[in-house]
């Protein structure tokens, strides 16, 4: 019997996230377009004042106020960009949604571009200048840090010409991602495969992950072959998408002076470009450890050979992860009262206050992720599937929530944001919290087993894999940089190369994975992945930190600072040092002593 997806107005509203809290109804998302398309001029006005000024009394004055109608305009922009991309991404086969989320687009284009002569402006000015109105206005102080990390961009900004340009170029840009979206959401489509049982089922990415994770090899199987299958169907349309994606970095990463993609990228957040190229060296001289647990993966599950699709498999016989939304709940409850009676209370409102969208429906987006606007609580989408690693999905987006919710609480505007290097700390403490509570709390031999094993299946999927993908990045990128092409031939063996590096000699390469770079989304946001890595690393420091030595205060800190330093300072308030290897090779230690545990589990 086929099981069927349902539709969006099929899923009952308590499952559901309160988008209305954002903004009350269409009809008043009409009203906040508008009303932000005709503020955008007020930011114009400024244009050519700033640069022209002669004092730094007069200056500070005016920059201010160019920045407090910059933010107050930003505000309004980035309630309706989310509001009709959070509802577009309830359903991408609904049209109304998807032509609301093309005007709001547009509108953060003409936001961009009307707000592209600040910086130019400001870096036009004599530095001396600038720092005297810093010293001398009050009311400029709010944006010190701003206005620094400016100055530190001086050689990247372009005159205020030219960065318009780039501004309106913005949308083109963003074609590689939106094409991959599209496809990948509305479009793919993979056949059914049959389930334990014998039924036919349909494979949807939500369900991806749960059929590989089947006892049931024929299972994991078909699933494997149906999803690859598709993207091979589709497979010099994903190579040129991703080949113009990774050409875009190129482009604007020599337009702007920097030396290479990698740098550009990782510029923003002030983080070496030597941070990530030592993950992936710290990270590849503990691979051995990587090929042990495979090695222990084949032996546990009696295999004769170990295959690409066996990586998900349970290892323990019969260990019962089926896990209810609400019993899914009450645990991470208990799980995060380490953090302390503020952060628990304000847990448990976004956990029953409408934050989250929690089950799958047709059009969808697949997976899950966190996000929302300043001004409003946050959101998260969801896939839950009634099983464990659900769980760990929703502890880990409400970790992203809640920094949302602390720093939107505690920054102003400009500050109400965060780098993706220090929110997935965030996110991994609260994971990692979890499950030193369950390990704590389970006695049973056989659901220790299991939990241990999902541990080392975290480290496997965050440690590991997602520094193999930043290898993939680093590899690709270069190439391009160097002046060669990047053809679908070309990327599976860089691909299929870096999982025989990866997994060692133990495990068949099937030729299916050769093609699985054409089916990660993150991939269209360069050199974004590493941060999982770097933040997993910091988080299991961090975790213990709150554990045995009650730092939950230093760490709330951490969550209220918003971008209001640059992301390795945040994460050195709460107590980790990313400049250096140790978190990483601290992480390897933990890694290698749960390898150990679970050998000696019978």
């Amino acid at each position: 019997m086929l099981e069927k997806i349902k539709k969006r107005e099929e899923v009952s509203d308590e499952f559901k996230w309160k988008i209305n809290d954002l903004c009350e109804s269409d009809e008043k998302w009409n009203e906040l377009f508008d009303e932000a398309s005709k503020k955008i001029n007020k930011i114009t006005r400024f244009k050519g004042k700033l640069s022209s000024l002669k004092d730094s009394d007069s200056f500070g004055k005016i920059l201010f106020d160019c920045l407090k109608t910059r933010d107050s305009v930003g505000q309004i922009t980035e309630t309706v960009y989310v509001y009709a991309n959070l509802r577009s991404n309830e359903d991408s086969s609904n049209s109304k949604y998807q032509a609301m989320s093309g005007k709001a687009d547009t509108l953060i284009v003409l936001y961009s571009s009307a707000c592209s002569f600040i910086e130019p402006e400001i870096l036009e000015v004599p530095e001396s200048m600038v720092i005297s109105a810093l010293e001398d206005s009050s009311e400029l102080q709010i944006y010190r840090h701003y206005i620094e990390n400016i100055l530190r961009s001086k050689e990247h900004i372009l005159p205020a010409r030219e960065e318009d340009i780039l501004a309106r170029v913005y949308e083109i840009a963003q074609a590689p991602d939106n094409i991959f979206g599209m496809l990948n959401n509305a479009d793919l489509k993979f056949d059914d495969i049959k389930d334990e049982k014998g039924n036919i089922v349909p494979l949807t990415h939500g369900k991806y992950i749960s059929y590989l994770e089947s006892p049931n090899r024929e299972v994991r199987k078909q699933a494997f072959d149906s999803c690859y299958r598709a993207y091979l169907k589709q497979k010099n349309t994903l190579a040129a998408i991703y080949g113009a994606s990774v050409k875009k970095d190129v482009f604007f990463s020599g337009i702007r002076n920097y030396n290479s993609s990698l740098e550009a990228a990782l510029f923003a957040t002030n983080v070496p470009v030597e941070v990530y190229k030592n993950l992936v060296a710290t990270v590849s001289k503990f691979l051995p450890l990587l090929h042990r647990y495979v090695d222990i993966r084949k032996k546990k599950l009696g295999l004769d050979e170990l295959h690409m699709y066996d990586l998900y498999a349970p290892i323990v016989e019969n260990a019962d992860t089926k896990m209810p939304y609400e019993k899914a709940k009450e645990i991470i409850v208990k799980a995060l009262e380490p953090m302390g009676k503020e952060y628990v209370e304000q847990l448990k409102k976004g956990l029953d206050g409408g934050w989250i969208d929690i089950y799958e429906n047709e059009g969808k987006r697949s997976g899950a992720y966190a996000w929302g606007a300043y001004g409003c609580h946050p959101f998260v989408s969801l896939n839950y599937d009634d099983n464990i690693n659900s769980m760990f999905t929703l502890v880990h987006e409400m970790g992203h929530a809640m920094h949302s919710y602390y720093t939107w609480s505690n920054q102003p505007y400009i500050y109400g944001d965060y780098t993706i290097f220090v929110a997935e700390v965030a996110s991994t403490v609260n994971e990692a919290l979890l499950m030193e509570y369950l390990l704590k709390t389970t006695s049973d031999k056989k659901a220790k087993a299991y939990l241990i094993n999902y541990f080392l299946e975290q480290f496997r999927g965050t440690l590991f894999r997602q520094t193999m993908f930043a290898e993939f990045e680093l590899i690709t990128h270069d190439l391009v940089e160097k002046g060669e092409s990047l053809t679908y031939d070309g990327l599976c063996k860089i691909y299929r190369d870096l999982n025989a590096k990866y997994f060692g000699k133990n495990i068949v390469i099937d030729e299916e994975i050769d093609r699985e770079w054409s089916r990660i989304p993150h991939f269209y946001n360069a050199f974004y992945v590493y941060q999982y890595a770097t933040g997993y690393s910091a988080a299991i420091a961090l975790s213990r930190k709150i554990l045995n030595e009650n730092g939950s205060d230093n760490y709330i800190e951490f969550l209220k600072g918003g971008s209001s330093k640059y992301s390795i300072d945040l994460l050195k308030i709460a107590g980790v040092d990313m400049s250096v290897s140790k978190p990483i090779e601290d992480a390897m230690g933990v890694f290698e002593g749960l390898l150990d545990e679970i050998l000696a589990i019978d």
